[in-house]
């Protein structure tokens, strides 16, 4: 299997309002739900229609290909067929994605990034403070219908690297943390929300990959996520039957805070190299390993009070621990391609930019190519 070297299209068909305030403008939604219930019909399409059409281009997969990548990783919603009320589908965007991917020479991996009810809460699930997606079977056959769909509709392509059955479903650890992040709108719609239990997404992820192998010729990954228990994994999917499987963790320096790491570069560096790479070591034992989700974002003291050439230093060494450590595994993919920085106010973007690989490559703390 080859290494991957990705980036990932983040906020292009999956809205994430920190991302891209302007999408949101005129409402006070802070999730993708609550836009599309709110907006009037003919102002949601106009809306949706210039950000799809413009803040992803051909261009973009051109750039990408520049700079050495392989692969890009596309989260996509549920309701990407058009067939969801109130929501406006996006096929036909994942459609052009393949033609320009495959005429530069990259290969996608689509990652179903939200499903009905959510599976974990947070705003890249699609509604802030719900997460009832596993508790109702219609949802959860609605979702594997769809990953066959999916399958159906590019398993032959040559640009599919691969299908990521679903992006973070939350455990029962990382629920606890986050549960007062995101607050819902509704509570009564939120009444009842909690964790994805691991014997559920466990059966979940087989069932999900006897409905998509069908469809996907053997060469074609089929990736699951952690779910936020990377080492529950050792004993799964074990049998001969499951061909071509890829594990997915998402480590961010965040988690490092959370985990008391100090905020400072020789911590962040001890951590990187004593549980990252550590981690990712560990489980390539039984899946080729991908980290998903990566970026250099970081809270390190005085950032702030940084002229250009120390942040620089900082950055690259950050990132060089970070490369070195995802090398244990089968690779990578940044996140995120892009974000519109002029949308979030100077004082509120300060240090986002290190979340943007296009202009963190151009500040040099990430390398011109790869």
């Amino acid at each position: 299997m080859k290494q991957i070297k990705g980036v990932n299209l983040g906020n292009w068909l999956v809205l994430e309002k920190w991302m891209n305030p302007v999408m949101f403008s005129g409402t006070e939604c802070e999730d993708e739900t609550w836009l599309c219930r709110t907006l009037p019909h003919d102002i949601k399409v106009d809306r949706y229609t210039q950000h799809r059409a413009t803040y992803i281009t051909e261009r973009d997969f051109a750039y990408i290909a520049s700079k050495g990548l392989n692969t890009i990783r596309i989260p996509v919603p549920y309701f990407i067929f058009g067939d969801v009320e109130p929501f406006v589908g996006c096929v036909e965007y994942l459609d052009k994605a393949f033609n320009w991917a495959e005429k530069y020479h990259l290969q996608i991996l689509i990652d179903l990034h939200t499903v009905p009810g959510s599976q974990n809460g947070f705003d890249n699930g699609g509604i802030c403070g719900v997460c009832k997606w596993s508790q109702n079977p219609e949802a959860v056959e609605f979702v594997l219908t769809l990953l066959e769909r999916l399958a159906q509709r590019y398993g032959t392509r040559e640009g599919l690297w691969g299908i990521e059955i679903l992006n973070e479903p939350i455990s029962e650890e990382v629920w606890n943390l986050v549960i007062d992040r995101y607050p819902a709108v509704d509570k009564e719609e939120a009444e009842g929300s909690g964790p994805v239990p691991s014997e559920f997404l466990r059966n979940f992820y087989i069932e999900a990959y006897q409905r998509m192998r069908k469809y996907l010729p053997v060469d074609k990954v089929i990736v699951f996520h952690d779910g936020f228990r990377l080492h529950e994994w050792k004993d799964f999917m074990r049998q001969e039957e499951f061909v071509n499987i890829v594990l997915d963790t998402h480590l961010y320096l965040m988690i490092a805070e959370v985990m008391g790491c100090e905020k400072n570069l020789d911590a962040y560096i001890h951590y990187i190299d004593n549980n990252f790479a550590k981690d990712v070591t560990e489980m390539q034992a039984y899946f080729p390993v991908i980290v998903g989700e990566w970026c250099l974002f970081n809270n390190t003291e005085g950032l702030k009070e940084m002229n250009e050439e120390e942040r620089k230093r900082l950055y690259m060494k950050i990132a060089n621990a970070q490369l070195q450590a995802w090398e244990k595994g089968q690779g990578w993919f940044y996140w995120s391609y892009k974000l519109l920085l002029d949308t979030v106010g100077d004082s509120a973007s300060e240090g986002w930019d290190s979340w943007d690989m296009g202009k963190s490559i151009e500040q040099g703390w990430l390398p011109d190519r790869y």
